[in-house]
């Protein structure tokens, strides 16, 4: 198991960003949930980022990169199931 360093302890304090964003996902209105789902999803790319980092393995800055491209999909799928409603 790594050391903690300076890169993980970012990381689970940017990690603490997913608790209000989170709440802007499961309440509200849609136009608001749409954007919490967004921040969720790039916090937790800026939070993968910092991880890959913190244990120096450069492979694990793959998985970030899928995530961001899957969580621009995903956006667009969430606005489209519920453009019915807006």
């Amino acid at each position: 198991m790594p050391e903690m360093n300076v890169w993980l302890w970012c990381a689970w304090v940017v990690l603490l960003a997913l608790l209000p964003a989170g709440w802007m996902a499961f309440r509200g209105p849609v136009e608001e949930r749409l954007a919490g789902l967004e921040l969720a999803s790039s916090v937790a790319i800026v939070a993968l980022m910092m991880m890959a980092q913190g244990v120096a393995r450069s492979s694990f800055f793959d998985i970030a990169l899928a995530l961001t491209l899957l969580s621009f999909g995903g956006g667009m799928v969430f606005a489209r199931f519920v453009q019915r409603w807006l």
